[in-house]
């Protein structure tokens, strides 16, 4: 016999009981008439007594039942009192989520909208990890992520918010001393900062509108991973690199940087929520992807919100 309690013969007994029939119980709980009976008979065979006395047109309960049923009503009303505080539980946005965002991103656009979060949402609690490397979320159990890629099919469900465009840029001092290059191939002769976590090789893929397509492998003195690391050599004029367009864009406004290359585009990523599941997500998550949604899907860090609809640079060159 199991150690654990029938507390599905249990649940049933006491409908029975307080129904007055098997059929009523049956139809209160949504199940067939049959499986009640299975389920009273099997307590039955399990206590070593009577529960209800059957006849074809009256059921009662025995002496032995009617001192039995008081407490499995109330085993009846203690699951479904857990059930309701389980489902309030789970609507109700509360408790910590931990998510993953890029590192220059997170800092610059996600941590100054959290307090406007917390007001609106004061149960829930955040643990931010800021990292330029994909978290993985299942394996260091992230809630979520925001993350800026090319996304590829994936077991994670994601959710776009905005594109996020990739510019090859050059400060001032460093164009007017080298000079500016007209063609992508042209960036052969130049030092080019670049990631680290993109692998061995960091390729730059160039499309023209008129179809054609260059790509190069760029060379230079630095490799990092994180943008914090290429802004210093760039901006002192040593070097050219490529930045998404959330870091680059505040660079354009006081003209520290230049756009490059404006005719030809980097491949298009995005900004995702990404979740591991879409299924059964917590409320606490579907708050907080919501309220990213709803802030960041008018990109504030975009050129034509930045600068207007052209991004700046001499030209097209």
């Amino acid at each position: 016999m199991s150690k654990l309690p029938d507390f599905e013969g249990f649940a049933m007994f006491a409908k029975v009981a307080e129904e007055g029939s098997f059929a009523a119980a049956a139809a209160a709980m949504g199940v067939s008439v049959a499986t009640v009976s299975r389920a009273v008979t099997r307590l039955e065979e399990r206590l070593g007594g009577r529960l209800f006395n059957r006849t074809s047109r009256r059921l009662a309960l025995t002496d032995y039942g009617q001192r039995l049923a008081e407490r499995a009503s109330k085993i009846y009303a203690d699951a479904e009192e857990a059930e309701d505080f389980a489902r309030e539980t789970s609507s109700r946005p509360r408790g910590l989520v931990k998510l993953a965002a890029p590192l220059s991103f997170g800092a610059r656009w996600i941590a100054p909208l959290l307090p406007e979060f917390f007001r609106i949402y004061p149960d829930i609690s955040v643990e931010l990890h800021l990292t330029d490397t994909h978290a993985d979320l299942i394996g260091d159990g992230f809630d979520a992520a925001l993350r800026i890629a090319v996304m590829e099919d994936s077991s994670l469900a994601a959710r776009l918010i905005a594109p996020v465009r990739r510019f090859v840029v050059a400060s001032p001092a460093y164009l007017s001393r080298h000079g500016r290059p007209q063609h992508p191939h042209d960036l052969g002769a130049h030092p080019c900062l670049t990631y680290a976590n993109r692998g061995k090789r960091d390729v730059w893929r160039f499309t023209h509108p008129s179809g054609e397509v260059c790509t190069i492998t760029p060379t230079g003195a630095l490799r990092a991973t994180s943008v914090e690391a290429l802004l210093p050599t760039l901006l002192a004029g040593l070097a050219v690199t490529e930045l998404p367009e959330f870091v680059a864009t505040q660079y354009f406004v006081d003209q520290q940087l230049e756009a490059l290359l404006t005719d030809w585009r980097l491949p298009e990523g995005g900004l995702y929520f990404v979740t591991p599941t879409a299924r059964a997500r917590p409320a606490k998550v579907s708050a907080l992807a919501e309220f990213f949604i709803a802030r960041l899907t008018p990109a504030q860090w975009s050129a034509e919100a930045q600068m207007g609809w052209k991004p700046p640079g001499r030209g097209s060159g």
